[in-house]
């Protein structure tokens, strides 16, 4: 019963929810990660597929994705550094 007792006191309250906040920064970074490798893969294929279709355009195309591409990795930035200030905060 003692160490039930030592269990729930206010120390160890505030190491669970230090460790639920570092399992909720690890979960979004890695979602974040996941998606952004997922948005670029996909930015990237439908790229070179127009580019099959109609290499004319290909300078424009390329153009398009590099701004695509370059918005979801400010997106996954963002995405990483708030579950980073969510982990210290």
């Amino acid at each position: 019963m003692h160490n039930l007792l030592m269990l729930l006191q206010e120390p160890s309250a505030a190491a669970a929810l230090n460790n639920n906040a570092l399992l909720g920064a690890g979960i979004g970074m890695g979602l974040a990660i996941i998606g952004a490798g997922l948005g670029i893969g996909r930015i990237g294929g439908q790229a070179v597929e127009a580019i099959a279709r109609q290499p004319e355009a290909a300078g424009d195309i390329r153009a398009a994705m590099i701004l695509t591409a370059a918005l979801v990795e400010g997106a996954t930035l963002a995405a990483l550094v708030f579950a980073l200030l969510f982990k210290l905060a």
